[in-house]
């Protein structure tokens, strides 16, 4: 067959059509091999290239895909045929199109094009459809009573249903169900006929039949001019009477209400009154004779519609500039208002409406001109004119910490010398010591002890000969041996010690010869004397005498006779007197530099009222310089030198003077436009200090804020209803009620209106739209009135109630009365009908208090605020101490009803003392000690440590990182000069001859000698010391063993120290050279060590601050040692000397993170109660986070707002009351009324429905308004059916809010309520005329989801939803125990069983195999791993554990299974060589791996010494790379 490979990749030059793309064509055997193109057929052939669309980077802004909507989800069971009982939902599938197309016409394109930007969108996607859900309904309720006393009658149960059908669900069953009654038989005729009353017809205006004549009654116009006539002719009255006559005739056209606005019209309105039989049919009213007739009209009000005029035109902007970066400015329009609207007309709209604008025209100036003029002005402005981030009120700062001085020992004593050797006036001397400052502090050298000691001589000279050294010993007159002379090399040097030419030392006396003595053969030989040793004492007194020693040493004893004897041992040792000036010392001590002060003599303004660092006066500064001798006090200065006396007068800069700058004072705020009953407003106007006075410029303006009291307007606008007069009850017109009851009396019930206007509080009229706006409702302008009957009872209002002589005693009373000829009636006499007093019980007015609601958070006094003392971090402020917690109290009358606090005597609150706990910081110990440097030469550590005290708590600072130990360090590198410690011998003793020869007085003998570790100073060594601080590889010998020279020998000094090496290696020496030169050194064995020296840095040392500091800004160092090679430090002189100096950086500045402490803002104001009244209303506070914590310092406090509770304030509110029965007058049945009442209603807010009736009064500040609809409706219409009639139910109650929810999830539907109406019959033969039963829905909010299951027993059996109640429709029927749910064909394979669906499934552990219907083939093991084979060819798999079954499988000839494409057997089933070879291979490998392990890891063998006298210095080489090797 022929086999073709996918298309490849599309090739061409240009973007878009036109390009090609190919493929392999090639022809293959049945078994899988390519074969020639011949053995397949070539008319079959594929093409293997076709045109395409070369897709470039540009086409993605030209296509893209289009996706369409997803379609219905279709259930899987119609694609594979499966069917079940459907439980929980059913998968399902959806599909939608997907295309790619070209964006500018949506054309569609190749799939290609867009796959190329992006992959294709899925198509299909896993949807759920719910199951079918019948209409599920309640229990029925018990029956009721029979609809007749006697005969027979029936009796109804009813239900409501819960949950509406759905998704196709079965629909609602009967919700009513009937059975016949008979309680007994009738004793007589039955009332078979009712007087059945219909409803009021709508308002409607009277027909007049006839246009008035001339001969009807003349208006009311003429009818008062003709009236005024005929007053005016009685006589002229005075003027009072006449003003009184003309504000009655006012009063009485303000009632007349004759204004357009105001035109009300009375109408009337009709009903009908049948008898009616009770099978429902209609009968003459003859056959209803024991009834009265009703009234069948009445009046009423023409319901009118309000009515407004056209919307005038636009106004002019608010905003007069252009700017957009200031607010939009607002236009309005308004409409009037032409007709009020009157019995549910419909309401006015509004009558005023605003827009934004902005100014247009070419005569509008920009903003940018006032607002530059607000600048230059420096002017404050609204803060909402500043557009982008508010600048930062706070920043970090760093503090620099005063660095301490530090000066070094002091150094030695100079020689006597003259104070200036230019003016040698005074004979008299001194001697001086030195110290220099090695840490300069932050206020100048004069925070530095003195630098400067001197000790007054005699004798000083400025210039002297300096002793280099003696010259060999000489003997006198050419003898070889004998008595001499030494030649001093000398040099000139002045008093510091610098060498100066010769002839300044003319005037001093030139040293002179020294004798000496060269021994001759038989002479005792003595070795040179030593140095002088330093001197014992730096001055001297008359306890204490400086001293010197030096000594010698013999090296060879005398022949007996003839050589000059050994001198005894005290000839060996001299002693001198030395620093014999007594110890009296003198410096120059000053005091602290006093204020920079101007000076005079210069004339500079001293003025500076800009930001900038001005250059200002010079002014001086002056310190006190005092003379001071060392342990007396103060001395005359005339004691101490002239020349090092330090300064008591410098210059320094004045600082600047800046004086006080502030901004001009704001604008004025505006003044309100209307006052609020009459109180006085105020005016503001601030400015701003923009920079602070300092060193004495001119001070601020007490005055940054004013006010001031608004202009008041002369009459405060406010406006008002007011009422007048009711005018008389219209009744319906005569014509229309004549043949009704009370025609001929013209009385009954009627409609009377009255007039209203607007009033401001002065009492002038105003326009009524101001009293729409701004006073309260407006009042009813219309009430249905009874003008009464001659056979009515008429009563006066009733009186109010008597009062109480004390609470909770008594009772109170209240009367009306009859009225005229009611009085003799003996109806209106009968006091159940019309009762003339009421009674009722005082109120009885106890109160009780109690706590209520949780305990706030404890609050701490207003500028409670604690400082830590100690602390020197940025922010360091701790909230804490002593605050108070509330708790709101709540005040019950003795009905339990919510009453105000104050009625319990309580301000609202309970107050309790609390504690907010103090936050602990981490607390460490002081630093300890720097240890001593680690090493006694050369760089090494010094190390401090800080240990754990106390661990913070309640959000203290942080502890740093710390050790196992609760410990931290600090390590600095330290250098320790490789002189400080010095190795000091004392002279050899006297030879001990152990194997002494008496005559020759020589042989072998042992000397030793005293050597002490000392510290050494300028002055020379002093202070013994322990032996490991000096360098044990040069300590000198104790102890030697050698032979004392016998006469006639040669007799030889010590050796003199080494000379400095000759050779210098360093970084360009050969290496090759180094290695030759060691090797000849190591054969040759020879007494001379060489080495070679080089740099070592150490790494940086931690930052260091100064000692009073903790952050900032510190150094780090780092140390150069001298490194022998031998590894050995050394002292730097030795690199220095061989010019290996490079210019290392050994300091840099460095910084050490402050602490910074959590900064807040302050507590904001409390906020408005969370509630306007009720128990759980709350106020809060909050604060925010300024600056947040770094480094160590303390942590930002979780609790950023508090809260307190509010006053507890009862909730009123205005409530219906229940509806009253359906009324019907003085007849059985038919259209009538029901009422209910407007009651004033209290309750605490919580929601729970609990609330109790109150009296009116306490509402009376509330708008009526019931749930927020001012609509108040306090009857309604109703239907009271007759007997025998089959009608509806009132609805029932909405039922809870349910979703559609599968397994407990909520799927995307709207959820709903439901509520139904059941049909109620009483008369068996009128139920096939009975209405049908309705139910409705609506939407709602916040569903739960309910889950229906089967309960009970074999017995009884009932269905039952998850919230408790018991309903009819929700339970699967399928899975109702007991029935039979066996599945269908029969579970018959192995490890299958039949579910509770009536589904096969597989037992534990074995997955379902599917045919292609949907049918179960059979139950196979789920594998731990599972590949699969190339010969399956069953069905889909539906549960895998290993694969993922909606990849396909790869059909392949050959053996099933996986295909090895290296078989290491062979056809005969033996391994193939190759094999072998593999095997060898890696076995090999191993063994080298093996090796080079075993190489790496075995352990050097050490070096062995070689032990002689004269130990080899190991030489380290050190290649850093520069060597060519």
């Amino acid at each position: 067959s022929i086999e073709v490979s996918p298309w490849g990749r599309c090739m061409g030059s240009e973007c878009g059509p036109g390009g090609s793309q190919s493929r392999a064509v090639w022809c293959a055997h049945v078994e899988g091999w390519t074969t020639l193109h011949t053995n397949c057929l070539q008319s079959t052939r594929p093409a293997n290239q076709q045109s395409c669309f070369r897709v470039c980077d540009w086409h993605k802004d030209l296509y893209d895909w289009r996706l369409g909507t997803w379609n219905q989800c279709v259930p899987i069971s119609l694609r594979t045929g499966r069917t079940g009982i459907c439980l929980q939902g059913e998968e399902g599938i959806q599909t939608r199109e997907v295309n790619c197309v070209l964006k500018a016409d949506g054309s569609t394109a190749d799939h290609a094009i867009c796959e190329y930007f992006e992959p294709k969108p899925r198509q299909e996607q896993a949807c759920l459809i719910p199951c079918p859900q019948d209409c599920v309904v309640t229990e029925f309720t018990p029956w009721t009573t029979c609809s007749k006393t006697c005969g027979l009658g029936l009796q109804n149960r009813v239900r409501s249903v819960v949950e509406p059908p759905l998704f196709g669900g079965l629909p609602c069953p009967n919700l009513t169900e009937f059975q016949t009654c008979a309680p007994r038989a009738c004793e007589g005729r039955e009332t078979v006929f009712s007087l059945k009353v219909g409803g009021w017809s709508e308002c409607k205006l009277p027909f007049l039949a006839s246009p008035p004549t001339s001969s009807a009654a003349p208006s009311r116009t003429a009818r008062q001019a003709r009236r005024r006539k005929g007053k005016e002719r009685k006589g002229n009255r005075d003027p009072e009477m006449r003003e009184l006559i003309k504000s009655k005739r006012n009063r009485n056209r303000l009632n007349r209400l004759e204004d357009d606005l105001w035109n009300m019209e009375i109408g009337y309105q009709s009903r009908q009154v049948v008898c009616v039989h009770r099978n429902g049919s209609t009968v003459s009213l003859s056959q209803c004779p024991h009834w009265s007739l009703p009234e069948t009209y009445q009046s009423c009000l023409m319901p009118k519609d309000c009515v407004v005029s056209e919307w005038s035109s636009w106004g002019s902007c608010s905003k007069t500039c252009s700017d957009p970066s200031v607010p939009q400015g607002s236009l309005s329009r308004s409409r009037q208002l032409i007709r009020l609207p009157t019995r549910g007309g419909s309401e006015c709209p509004q009558l005023e409406e605003s827009q934004a604008c902005e100014p247009e025209g070419d005569g509008v100036l920009p903003c940018c001109f006032n607002a530059c003029v607000c600048v230059v002005a420096s002017q404050p402005v609204d803060v909402r004119l500043c557009k982008g981030t508010t600048p930062s009120t706070t920043q970090l700062c760093h503090i620099p910490c005063p660095v301490e001085c530090e000066v070094s020992p002091w150094g030695a004593w100079g020689p006597c010398t003259f104070e200036n050797c230019d003016e040698r006036v005074v004979k008299k001397g001194f001697k001086f010591r030195r110290r220099t400052i090695t840490n300069y502090p932050t206020g100048g050298e004069g925070n530095c002890p003195h630098l400067v000691e001197a000790i007054p001589c005699d004798d000083p000279s400025c210039f002297s000969w300096q002793l280099v050294k003696l010259e060999e010993c000489i003997p006198e007159e050419d003898m070889d041996c004998g008595e001499g002379t030494q030649t001093p090399q000398v040099r000139c040097v002045n008093s510091e010690g610098t060498e100066v030419e010769k002839e300044m030392c003319v005037d001093e006396v030139y040293p002179s010869s020294v004798p000496c003595l060269v021994p001759c053969p038989k002479d005792c030989a003595l070795s040179l004397w030593t140095e002088w040793s330093t001197c014992s004492q730096t001055c001297s007194s008359k306890t204490a005498e400086g001293k010197q020693m030096r000594t010698r040493a013999i090296l060879a004893y005398n022949a007996g006779e003839g050589g000059s004897s050994c001198p005894n041992t005290s000839a060996l040792q001299e002693v001198r007197n030395c620093n014999e000036h007594p110890c009296i010392v003198y410096h120059w001590q000053t005091g602290p530099w006093g204020q920079c002060v101007e000076d005079t003599t210069t004339s500079t303004l001293n003025t500076s009222s800009s930001t900038d660092k001005s250059t200002c006066t010079m002014g001086v500064q002056t310190r006190k310089v005092i003379c001071v001798k060392v342990n007396v006090g103060q001395v005359p200065p005339k004691k101490c030198p002239e020349a090092p006396r330090p300064e008591s007068v410098r210059p320094c800069l004045l600082p600047c003077k800046r004086d006080c700058i502030v901004t001009h004072f704001s604008k004025w705020t505006e003044c309100p436009t209307s006052c609020v009953n009459g109180q006085k407003n105020k005016q503001f106007r601030y400015r701003v200090i923009i920079q602070m006075p300092v060193n004495g410029g001119q001070e601020c303006p007490d005055v940054l804020y004013e006010e001031k009291d608004c202009a008041t307007p002369s009459v405060c606008p406010g406006y008002r209803w007011k009422t007048h007069k009711w005018r008389k009850c219209q009744l319906v017109p005569w014509s229309i009620r004549r043949d009704s009851k009370g025609a001929q009396e013209n009385c009954g019930a009627g409609v009377q209106t009255r007039a209203i206007s607007c009033r401001q509080l002065d009492g002038t009229v105003a326009d009524v739209v101001q009293c729409l706006k701004f006073a309260s409702s407006m009042p009813v302008m219309s009430q249905p009135c009874q003008l009464p009957c001659r056979d009515d009872c008429q009563l006066t209002n009733w009186s109010k109630f008597s009062p109480c002589t004390s609470d909770c005693v008594g009772v109170r009373t209240r009367r009306r009365a009859l009225m005229g000829k009611s009085k003799k009636k003996d109806k209106c006499k009968n006091s159940q009908m019309y009762p003339l007093s009421e009674t009722q019980y005082c109120p009885c007015d106890k109160y009780s208090a109690q706590p209520v609601g949780n305990w706030s958070d404890c609050i701490l006094p207003e500028g409670r605020v604690e400082n830590a003392a100690g602390m020197t971090v940025q922010g360091d402020v701790k909230e804490c101490g002593q605050g108070y917690r509330y708790q709101a109290m709540v005040c019950y009358d003795q009905d339990n009803r919510l009453v105000a606090t104050s009625r319990c005597n309580s301000h609202g609150y309970i107050e309790e003392a609390c504690i907010v706990p103090c936050p602990s910081d981490c607390k460490l110990s002081e630093w300890s000690n720097w240890s001593r440097c680690s090493k006694s030469c050369g760089s090494g550590v010094k190390v401090r440590s800080k240990w754990l005290r106390e661990k913070p708590y309640n959000g203290g600072r942080p502890c740093p990182k710390l050790d196992h130990l609760n410990q931290m360090y600090e390590v600095v590198p330290c250098v320790s000069d490789c002189s400080q410690y010095i190795w000091v011998a004392e002279p050899w003793s006297v030879w001990k001859v152990s194997n002494v020869d008496l005559k020759e007085n020589c042989g072998e003998g042992v000397q030793t000698r005293r050597v002490r570790c000392m510290l050494n100073t300028v002055d020379g060594p002093t202070d013994a010391v322990e032996d490991y601080l000096c360098d044990p590889e040069e300590m000198p010998q104790g102890t030697r063993e050698s032979r004392l020279p016998c006469p006639e020998d040669c007799v030889l000094s010590d050796w003199s120290p080494w000379t400095p090496s000759t050779l210098i290696i360093n970084n360009n020496t050969d290496f090759f050279f180094i290695m030759f030169f060691f090797i000849l050194s190591i054969c040759n064995n020879n007494n001379n060590n060489y080495y070679y020296f080089y740099y070592l840095k150490c790494d940086w040392s931690t930052c260091q601050l100064s000692a009073s500091a903790v952050c900032g800004i510190g150094l780090k160092t780092r140390m150069l040692d001298c490194v022998r090679s031998d590894g050995k430090s050394v002292d730097l002189k030795y690199c220095e000397e061989l010019r290996l100096e490079k210019k290392w950086q050994m300091n840099a500045s460095c910084t050490v993170e402050c602490p910074v402490n959590c900064q807040l803002s302050d507590w904001s104001a409390w906020s408005d109660c969370s509630q306007t009244c009720g128990l759980e209303g709350k106020m809060w506070r909050r604060r925010t986070v300024v600056e947040a914590s770094q480094g160590d310092g303390r942590p930002c406090p979780s609790q950023m707002e508090q809260w307190k509770p509010c006053p507890v304030r009862p909730c009123y509110r205005w409530q219906y009351g229940p509806w009253s029965e359906c009324r019907v007058e003085e007849v059985v049945c038919g259209v009538g009324l029901r009422f209910r009442n407007l009651s004033c209603f209290v309750s605490d807010g919580s929601g729970d429905g609990k609330s109790s009736i109150v009296e009116e009064e306490l509402c009376a500040g509330l708008e009526q308004a019931v749930d927020g609809d001012k609509n108040i409706v306090l009857e309604e219409t109703c239907t009271l059916p007759c007997p025998g009639d089959c009608y509806l139910m009132e609805w029932s109650d909405w039922s809870p809010c349910q979703s559609v929810c599968v397994k407990g999830q909520h799927l995307d539907f709207t959820p709903v309520q439901v509520r139904s109406r059941a049909v109620i019959a009483q008369e068996p033969e009128n139920i096939a005329q009975c209405p049908d039963q309705e139910w409705q829905t609506r939407p709602c909010s916040n569903g739960e989801c309910y889950e229906y299951q089967w309960m009970g027993n074999p017995q009884l059996i009932w269905c039952q939803r998850s919230d408790g109640i018991n309903v009819t429709g929700g339970c699967p029927p399928a899975l109702l125990p007991g029935t039979d749910q066996s599945c269908d064909p029969p579970c018959d394979k192995p490890q299958s069983f039949c579910s509770e669906e009536g589904v096969c499934m597989c037992e534990e552990g074995y997955t379902e195999v599917l045919t292609a219907e949907g049918m179960l083939e059979q139950c196979t093991p789920i594998p731990v791993l599972e590949i699969p084979t190339a010969g399956d060819k069953k069905a889909d798999v539906k549960t895998s554990r290993a694969i993922n079954p909606t990849l396909p499988t790869t059909v392949q000839p050959g053996r099933a299974g996986r295909t090895w494409y290296l078989q290491p057997f062979g056809p005969d089933g033996k391994l193939k060589t190759w094999v072998y070879g593999v095997a060898a291979g890696v076995f090999v490998l191993l063994v080298f791996i093996v090796s080079m392990i075993y190489l790496a890891c075995k352990k050097p063998k050490k070096p062995q010494r070689r032990q002689n006298n004269n130990r080899l210095k190991p030489l380290t080489l050190a290649y850093d790379g520069d060597v060519d090797m």
